[in-house]
């Protein structure tokens, strides 16, 4: 059986609303070190309401081979993962213009 949106009317594996919603949201990755000189890259921005972020973290996490969560609208990766991250959420269909890099 085909589940259907309730917003949009269409079947879900259309998902054409998270892919509108994606193109609007500013999305800052940044660097942090935390004890024991440990490197986190952190991805603030995201409106897990309208996009599937623990879906999102699982991709990264595989992608990027290295441990990581999400919690509170902010997902975090071990290690440094600043300058593939761009590349990586454009290819998710984020767009280039709102993703800022530090």
């Amino acid at each position: 059986m085909v589940e259907i949106d309730p917003i949009t009317g269409l079947p879900k594996e259309l998902s054409v609303w998270e892919n509108i919603t994606k193109q609007d949201q500013q999305i800052f990755v940044e660097l942090e070190k935390r004890k024991f000189g440990k490197q986190y890259t952190v991805i603030k921005g995201l409106n897990d309401k309208e996009i599937d972020a623990k879906e999102l973290t699982k991709k990264l996490k595989n992608k990027f081979a290295c441990g990581g969560s999400f919690k509170a609208d902010i997902i975090e990766l071990q290690g440094d993962h600043r300058y593939k991250m761009k590349d990586f959420l454009i290819g998710e269909g984020f767009a280039e213009q709102t993703i800022v890099v530090k």
